[in-house]
This record gives structure tokens, sequence and C-alpha cells, in this order.
């Protein structure tokens, strides 16, 4: 958590940066006056999200405002890039506004518009509104380009989230290092019935390297060099992925079943109390502590950032996804009215504090530190705050996706006990070069 020394320079950067005070978001006044587009229907292509359809629930108020209709089409998660390259190739447009996730975007560029123009007339400063962490993600030249091709709309981070009172009755300190969350769950199995760390080494979709990238990262290591050649078989990545498996193999502070635990079978080993800690996406909360999945109450459920190696700055892998405007659409203005009106910081704030609902994700910085927020989930998104000033992204190249598949399975090789972490690193990062060249 931030202390609050913290809590005043965060404070202070929100003020110089024009953010408004905590619970005083004003509605946005960018809209065009006198209902220029009234009239046109604009597509939306989403991924499927609670967030999202609380946005389409609302739309009786864009609607009235603007005199647009909005239709959403939703489409499951492992379908989303498909079609969204099928687009792409078919240069359709049938779909004004897409989303996207980060590490799609260099596959994807040019299926978006730019935003620059319609971002100077709106004046909308991203920078001010939105962490560098989660803006990447919107922006070309693989993250680090001049023009934005999307608003940031829903954004993860990491956080160690642990049994709150098992700590307190066994006198134990949230872990601050991945040693400390070792010796915390050598202290837990040898007084308790529950594992010490839900982990999860299996293979789904990447979901065994977003923890092992942090170890990597804390290391002092990374993914490639800055040639673009593998880098995760340095010396720092070996240690550091050593320093991974060694939770599972060495120490067995982890559910043995971790080997093959995708990220839901980690966070349901929590929930049903067999065990006391698990690293995750903080969005994974409501499930932790929502009585029709957890047999967990919200008291019995803390959360920390995520542990750091010893002397280094704490790390988050990040999920970014955003919204943009198709550039073969012919409504360009009309959807940029919308994304105008979605992405101001009064309605995700307004959906965070809406309690029939569980929704956690804030995207935006004011939101991240408002008061309120910070109040109805227990300073959880001052914590998550904390995480993206040190967070880290993947890469952003066109080639991750089939990176990302070979070090997937070399993860799930080592923590199966097949071979030793060197060779294994080694002969991935051979594979892996003639990825990149391809």
């Amino acid at each position: 958590m931030m202390n609050r020394r913290e809590w005043m320079q965060w404070s202070a950067t929100a003020a110089a940066m024009g953010l408004p005070a905590w619970g005083a978001h004003a509605q946005s006044s960018a809209l065009k006056p006198g209902k220029p587009y009234a009239g046109q229907t604009i597509n939306v292509l989403s991924v499927v999200a609670p967030q999202f359809s609380a946005h389409e629930a609302r739309l009786a108020e864009f609607e009235a405002l603007t005199g647009i209709q909005v239709k959403y089409q939703y489409v499951p998660f492992a379908s989303t890039r498909e079609k969204l390259t099928a687009e792409l190739v078919a240069k359709t447009d049938q779909y004004d506004v897409l989303s996207a996730m980060d590490i799609w975007g260099p596959s994807l560029y040019n299926l978006f518009e730019p935003l620059n123009g319609y971002l100077a007339d709106k004046k909308i400063d991203m920078a001010a509104r939105y962490p560098h962490a989660h803006l990447r993600a919107a922006r070309d030249g693989q993250g680090n380009g001049s023009n934005y091709l999307g608003f940031p709309i829903r954004g993860h981070v990491q956080l160690l989230f642990y049994r709150k009172d098992v700590f307190a009755r066994l006198g134990i300190k949230p872990p601050e290092t991945w040693e400390q969350m070792v010796e915390a769950g050598k202290v837990i199995q040898s007084k308790t019935d529950m594992a010490g760390v839900a982990m999860y080494y299996g293979k789904t979709g990447g979901q065994n390297l977003m923890i092992w990238m942090n170890y990597l990262w804390g290391m002092g290591g990374d993914l490639l060099d800055a040639q673009g050649n593998p880098a995760f078989n340095s010396p720092q990545g070996v240690t550091a992925t050593q320093a991974y498996m060694d939770v599972l193999l060495k120490h067995k502070v982890a559910p043995a079943a971790s080997a093959s635990f995708n990220e839901t079978d980690a966070v349901n080993s929590m929930a049903q109390g067999k065990s006391a800690m698990v690293p995750v996406w903080w969005w994974r909360y409501a499930g932790l502590t929502d009585a029709k999945t957890s047999t967990l109450k919200p008291e019995q459920v803390g959360f920390v950032p995520l542990p750091s190696m010893p002397g280094k700055d704490n790390t988050t892998y990040t999920n970014t996804w955003f919204y943009g405007i198709n550039r073969n659409g012919k409504r360009k203005d009309a959807a940029m009215e919308f994304l105008t009106w979605l992405t101001q910081p009064a309605i995700e704030r307004d959906l965070l504090l809406d309690k029939s609902r569980s929704e956690v994700v804030a995207v935006q910085t004011g939101n991240l530190l408002d008061a309120a927020v910070n109040q109805r989930f227990e300073g959880m998104h001052r914590a998550g705050a904390q995480a993206l000033k040190g967070a880290r992204g993947v890469p952003l190249f066109p080639q991750w996706p089939q990176l990302s598949d070979l070090l997937e399975a070399t993860i799930n090789e080592l923590a199966s006990g097949q071979g030793d972490v060197k060779s294994a690193l080694d002969n991935a990062a051979g594979r892996a070069r003639r990825i990149m060249r391809g």
C-alpha cells in the first residue's frame, strides 16, 4: 500500500495534471453542440466483459445527448483477434468502433484511425488522464509512436491476494519479496491444512508467463535485448526462472496440481480455502469475495502489490484493452462522439461505485486515486496505482503470439519436471531467433 508520503506525492501529481478532485468528476463538455450526427447508427465490435454490458445499459443517456444510436456485437475472447484480423483483411465498414488487446496492436495498427486530430479538437489530454502503462497499448510504433489509435478502456494490474485472517492468526506479515512469499507459505503449510500459494504453470493462453515475467524483470532480465534478440536465457533470466520453478518443485509451497493449473484454477484454490495466497489480476477480487463463487468473506481477503526481488521495485505485468475507430468506417465523427462520451472519468467512476455490480476495473488515474472508490474496495485501487508506477508490458511486436506459445510450452515443461532451466531456455532462445527473423 502507499504510505502517507507517497499518497501526498500522487495527489500533488494528479492536481498538477489537472485531474478532478476525488469524487468531483464533471460531465464532458467536449461533445459537439446541436446534435450534428443525429440519426446515425454506429456499430461496436466488443469483446465480452461485464464492464461493457454496463456501458451498453447506459446508452439511452448518450442517445439523448447526441441523437446517435449505438449497437453492440459481442465476441468471445477466444474469437476476437481472428474477427479483427478478418476486418483488417476485408477492409469493411461494418463496425465503427473496435476493441483490441495491447499485444495484438502491431499486427492490427492499420485497422485503426489515428486520433490525434480528434483529441486536439476536443482538448483531451491522454497523458493526464491515463497511466503510461495503459497508454502504450493505444499508440502506434510498437507502443512508442506519436499517434493515438484508441482509448484505454479496460486494464488490469496484478496483486498478491492473501488470507488476511490466517496471516493475522499466525503473526505473518504480507510478503514484500518473492522469498518472503515462499517463507510465509512454509509457515502456513506447517500450521494449517492449506497450501501456501496457488500458482499456475499450465498451458492456457500464456497465463503461466504472467507471473514469470515479474520474476524476469525483477532480476533485471527481459524477453528481448535492444536489438530484438532473445534475452530471456541470460544469467538473470536463468536465475529468475529457477526461482519461479522452485516455488513449486523445490520449496513445494504451491499445490502439486499447480503444474497444470490455469489462472482460474489458482483463484478457485484460494476461494475454496485450499491455498492462502494467489498472485493474479485485480479483477479476480470479485470472485474471491463473492458468496456465489467463494467460501471467503471480504474481510478475509487482503491484497498488496506483487512481491519483488530484494532491493528492487515492484513490477506488474499489465493487460490493456482499447477502443478505437475503424479506419475504413464511414461514421468516424459519430464514433468519436461515442468514445468521447464513453471515456469520461465520471462513467468509469459511477460503475466502480455501483453497488449492484462488482466491477473493479479502472484505467484512469483520477479514479485509481479516488477516495470513494478506494473506500469501497478497501484501498485496492491505490495499490493498483502503486503497482502501475513500475508496470511493464510485453514488447509490442508482431511475432509475440508465436513467441508466447513457445515460452508457454517451455515453462509448462519445466514445471512438469522435464529438463533443467538453462538448457530449456537456451533451446527456446534458439527457436525464438528463428521466430523473430521470420
